[in-house]
């Protein structure tokens, strides 16, 4: 089919982008805007079909051929019998056939639910429960992992594997990708926007992970808006680095989609991994969490590493101003964007490059298209510099949890009377989402994180920020790596405890960090306790590091 598509199917496309509709509705040839997922994808190749869409090892996949693997993959779904709204789990690395079935499965009218590859069987099985999963994509080595889970899944009907497949699985069907997008073409189901596209389970670094249930509205929203600001163009080459679980690394596909540009999927080991992968595919855009830029400010850049680099972004946490000036250091012709967001709503504030200078631990303004507060309590706006809980609303706020009420009613509530643009006269409520985030609002409207409700620790009297905490350390140049937390104290109410890495491979001069940390910062900020790591800190599945599993294991 790729080579079909390559060697002139580019000439069909007015005819493949509206027949592809024929799963949900028919659209005009001319249409130039994308209003559910997989026409991110469509219209992009309407526009030009032969250039690269993604980029996969050896592999370079042109847009038409990728529009048509989504027909492909659409009509095998409706050959298995999926209803609507029915969810297909992917668990396999940053391949092909990964992106095929996030953005096929949309087009069939089905939802999608990514499982991070680095997760355990078990915690695969509970997603596949928990959503009541029908059908899995996987490759036969993971699905060899998943034995003894699948038996629990009762809802599970069908596994397609991306290499050759058995005749079954215990008592499940197992097809092979190649005969299920051989399948002849089939009308599919009806979707609009509202409709559910996606279920992404948050990392669960404590109890059980939650799905956050997006809409099409909601990722195409995001991707436009996240687009527009990064001024993505048709000549942006986006390096794949984070999970496609996490909504940040999805958000690398859909972008550059809307952007028609070029996606290379990278499943790296280490962080030179990722440098070569920027010097070799000519990268003009990066986004990673503080964790890999830390990484990456540590090692050696090959020539022309940042020579295309348009931008780089960081999500996921605040980076650390230390780690900023050195990426800048090596970047100097790119800009940088300080990104903030939540899962729940995909993505909130960024920092205009400009404003970088001025104010480096601001996470910004409300991105394009979104309204964010801060509020007290009680609904009313928070006064200039008073901390508060960041609210946010618009077209990018989530549907909720999947199947838990109880935790939707209280991260998702209605918009108070006087908040953002609620009005008394209007009678059917506005949901917005509450972060938990605690934020402050200048005078001029810029946003600056202080720290989340149940991260914030509460020493003789004070909240303190585990995050400035750990600000006041990179700041002194001693530490690769570390990570705040509270422990219990009969005295305090809670000890600071700070887990700290050295920079190379030395050793941590733990008396001296403690020094600068005494002149840097007031006497409740001080940590209790040092603990210096020769390891790198454990990450969750999204790369962020884990200051709840330090803790519990400082606890145990």
């Amino acid at each position: 089919m790729r080579e079909l598509a390559h060697a002139g199917l580019s000439a069909y496309l007015p005819t493949i982008a509206r027949s592809c509709f024929s799963l949900d509705e028919r659209l005009p040839a001319a249409m130039t805007s994308s209003h559910l997922l997989h026409q991110l994808v469509t219209c992009s190749a309407e526009r030009d079909g032969q250039a690269i869409a993604l980029v996969s090892g050896e592999q370079r996949i042109d847009y038409a051929s990728l529009q048509a693997s989504l027909e492909s993959f659409a009509h095998g779904l409706m050959h298995l019998g999926i209803a609507r709204g029915e969810r297909v789990a992917i668990w396999l690395d940053k391949r092909e056939e990964n992106v095929v079935a996030s953005f096929g499965a949309g087009l069939a009218g089905t939802v999608f639910v990514p499982v991070n590859p680095l997760l355990k069987p078990e915690q695969v099985g509970y997603i596949l429960r928990d959503c009541n999963v029908r059908v899995l994509v996987t490759s036969p080595e993971r699905l060899a992992l998943l034995e003894a889970t699948l038996a629990d899944c009762h809802d599970l009907r069908h596994v397609v594997l991306t290499g050759n497949a058995p005749a079954t699985q215990g008592a499940l069907p197992v097809h092979s990708w190649s005969s299920l997008c051989d399948a002849s073409p089939r009308a599919g189901h009806r979707i609009i926007d509202t409709d559910v596209a996606a279920i992404l389970y948050t990392s669960g670094s404590t109890g059980r992970p939650k799905g956050v249930v997006l809409s099409h509205r909601n990722m195409v929203a995001g991707a436009k808006s996240v687009a527009s600001y990064l001024e993505n163009r048709a000549d942006d080459v986006l390096l794949a680095a984070l999970p496609l679980s996490f909504d940040a690394g999805f958000s690398q596909l859909t972008t550059a989609f809307h952007a028609g540009a070029r996606v290379v999927l990278l499943n790296y080991l280490m962080p030179r991994d990722v440098l070569k992968a920027m010097a070799r595919e000519k990268v003009t855009g990066l986004t990673a969490v503080p964790p890999l830029w830390i990484q990456l400010t540590q090692g050696e850049w090959p020539e022309g590493a940042a020579e295309h680099l348009r931008y780089f972004a960081n999500t996921g946490g605040r980076m650390p101003l230390e780690t900023l000036k050195a990426i800048r250091a090596r970047t100097p012709r790119s800009k940088p964007y300080l990104m903030y967001g939540l899962t729940e709503a995909f993505r909130a504030t960024y920092l205009p490059p400009e404003e970088a200078d001025r104010r480096p631990d601001s996470i910004g303004k409300a991105i394009p298209n979104s309204e964010v507060m801060v509020l007290r309590e009680d609904g009313t706006p928070c006064a200039p510099n008073e901390p508060g809980e960041l609210v946010q609303r618009g077209a990018l706020v989530a549907l909720g949890y999947w199947n838990d009420p109880e935790k939707t009613a209280e991260r998702f509530k209605p918009l108070p009377i006087g908040a953002g643009g609620r009005e008394a006269g209007l009678v059917l409520p506005e949901l917005a989402v509450f972060s938990g985030d605690t934020v402050r609002m200048d005078e001029e409207g810029f946003l600056y994180f202080i720290g989340r409700r149940d991260e914030m620790i509460k020493t003789s009297g004070y909240r303190v920020s585990p995050t400035e905490v750990e600000e006041a350390a990179y700041a002194t140049g001693m530490i690769g790596e570390c990570a705040a937390f509270g422990v219990d104290d009969a005295a305090l109410g809670q000890a600071i405890v700070l887990i700290a890495k050295p920079v190379g491979e030395g050793e941590l001069d733990v008396a001296g960090l403690l020094a600068a940390l005494k002149r840097a910062c007031p006497p409740f900020q001080v940590p209790s306790r040092i603990i210096a790591s020769t390891a790198s800190l454990p990450r969750n599945p999204n790369g962020k590091i884990d200051r709840k599993l330090l803790a519990s294991q400082l606890d145990a």
